[in-house]
């Protein structure tokens, strides 16, 4: 099913553009894009475009930052073993990294910990502890998790293991005790940046034991590459130190990134400049699928790797791995879409043969084709359980929780939760959050959103335009790539279909404002080839992307969507 999208265009205040293009003497279109991007002064324009060191705060203005530091000096100094403990996804596993790199420069004492996605679960277990204190480890690090782990660290304490806890998750009321607790999220804590990934608080924490310990900031900044592939995957807000951290990263990343992911940016085999995107799509589905489909630890010895042929051949069982995650994905993807009710404003699917490791992946698929919040539950060990998600505005969450009578457990967020239940409860389930989602959702919230920065004249578009918009670069939540819209364009004549399913578009877009046509792709978008037809009007609304071809780079319009009267 294919649904019309509604398209929103962001509005400024004309003042505040008028000043700020005449202060950097740029185009009103320009600092249009920079006022919907909150830089509204020179000085912030200059911080924006420019990011530099400065920008990175003060790490002991985080709550129990000293408390940390000093409780790893004293490990340090007393040869305690260390155990760095991650989640199983991307920003754990950077996280395990980078801690794990770090502090092997410091002390021989130290292994790294991966809970296993099917045995353990997610966040800290008991097994996690019980593995520390049979192999004699005395403080564990927890990276990425853990600010709920009241009951865990309790258990910890008692067998006489205590923890350091950097995480950026929501705290709940009552907080892990813990020796030091690293949560910007923290009502209490004052570090003035509240969006950190995982990785990165736990970046803050070398930051911090650096500064303490004499270790020049040079010595650290070979972290960045880790860092970057964090905040990317884990789509936290591309501002603040997030910004600084991931320009800095991208430099590394392209320039001299880590034995480690090296080799999985060579199985990627993509070309060019590496951006936030293409490790989104690159690095970290190859990173998730070793905790989707085996273990999570794999991709930590890949990321620490120091020998580079060790590190291919990891990479290409990594690859091998990511490569039956695909197929899992587009396997169950197909299966559920033919089990959706049209009828229903929720989806919930389930089989007992689909693998638990993809069902996120999966429920984010149907969502793609079906908007609305979806539930997608495979079987293990007598109980469903599965990931859920859901469309922008609706609060999937609360919807779950009126049907926690019906749930062994669930937890997550506005956006995605996980829940588990038993199988005999799957039908009320089913009813009840039909229920739920039906009296709550608005008819807006069950339409797709396309939001867009401006309308833009085609004769606009030229080579200078696009340069300043690629500094505005690295992209991400709340610094999306601009979205622009044209009215009233046709295609040239040359359009058509293309690709081997011929599921995309290609057009050559022009209007009475330009001479010539501009090349543009829409992926997805052959749907749309009738309305463009026999030099028919109508609007688009696309990015302004760049085509390499034999040698020779040209200006392209990505399109979004298209409408017609």
């Amino acid at each position: 099913m294919l649904m019309a999208k509604n398209w929103k265009i962001k509005e400024t205040d004309n003042k505040t553009v008028n000043d700020l293009a005449d202060s950097l003497g740029v185009s009103r279109s320009i600092a249009h894009l920079l006022v919907l991007r909150g830089v509204t002064t020179f000085d912030e324009a200059k911080q924006f475009f420019r990011p530099d060191f400065s920008q990175l705060h003060n790490p002991f203005l985080m709550k129990d930052m000293q408390k940390a530091v000093d409780r790893i000096q004293i490990a340090i100094a007393n040869n305690e073993k260390i155990l760095v403990y991650g989640d199983y996804d991307v920003d754990g596993t950077t996280s395990v990294a980078m801690l794990y790199t770090f502090l092997s420069t410091l002390t021989e004492n130290i292994d790294y910990y991966i809970p296993c996605r099917y045995k353990e679960g997610y966040g800290i277990s008991l097994q996690g502890i019980d593995y520390a204190k049979e192999n004699n480890f005395s403080l564990i690090i927890a990276l990425d998790c853990g600010i709920r782990a009241v009951n865990q660290v309790e258990y910890a304490n008692e067998k006489g293991v205590e923890f350091i806890i950097c995480d950026h998750h929501n705290p709940a009321e009552e907080i892990p005790n813990a020796v030091a607790i690293l949560n910007p999220k923290q009502k209490d804590c004052d570090y003035p940046f509240k969006e950190l990934s995982g990785c990165g608080v736990g970046f803050k924490l070398i930051q911090g034991f650096s500064e303490k310990n004499q270790i020049e900031f040079e010595n650290i900044k070979p972290l960045f590459d880790l860092l970057v592939v964090s905040i990317a995957a884990d789509i936290v807000p591309m501002i603040d130190e997030n910004r600084a951290l991931s320009f800095f990263g991208l430099a590394q990343i392209n320039e001299t990134p880590r034995v480690g992911l090296k080799a999985l940016m060579d199985v990627a085999n993509r070309k060019g400049k590496w951006t936030i995107s293409d490790i989104v799509f690159g690095i970290a589905p190859r990173i998730n699928a070793a905790g989707r489909i085996e273990q999570g630890k794999k991709a930590v010895a890949l990321l620490i790797e120091t020998d580079s042929f060790k590190a291919a051949k990891l990479a290409q069982e990594i690859e091998v791995l990511n490569k039956t995650r695909r197929g899992l994905d587009q396997d169950i993807t197909k299966q559920a879409l033919s089990m959706i009710d049209d009828s229903k404003k929720s989806t919930v699917v389930y089989s007992q043969d689909w693998h638990k490791g993809v069902v996120g992946i999966a429920a984010s698929r149907l969502i793609e084709t079906y908007y609305k919040p979806t539930v997608v539950l495979a079987e293990k060990d007598g109980l469903l359980t599965g990931s859920a998600r859901s469309v922008k505005g609706f609060d999937l969450y609360n919807a779950i929780l009126s049907c926690e009578k019906y749930l062994e457990k669930f937890g997550g967020h506005m956006y995605a939760a996980g829940l588990t239940l038993k199988k005999e409860n799957l039908q009320n389930f089913i009813e009840a959050f039909e229920v739920a989602v039906s009296n709550t959702i608005t008819k807006e919230q069950l339409t797709p959103e396309v939001s867009i920065d401006m309308e833009l004249d085609l004769h606009d578009i030229d080579n200078k335009f696009f340069r300043i918009i690629q500094q505005f670069a690295p992209f991400g939540p709340q610094n999306r790539t601009p979205i622009f819209t044209t009215k009233a364009v046709k295609d040239s004549g040359y359009g058509g279909v293309v690709g081997e399913d011929k599921s995309h578009l290609r057009l050559n877009i022009t209007n009475e404002n330009i001479r010539n046509s501009i090349s543009s792709i829409g992926f997805g978008l052959a749907h749309h080839f009738e309305k463009t037809k026999d030099e028919q009007i109508f609007d688009i609304c696309y990015s302004i992307d760049e085509n390499h071809w034999n040698g020779r780079k040209n200006l392209q319009l990505k399109l979004r969507d298209i409408k017609s009267d």
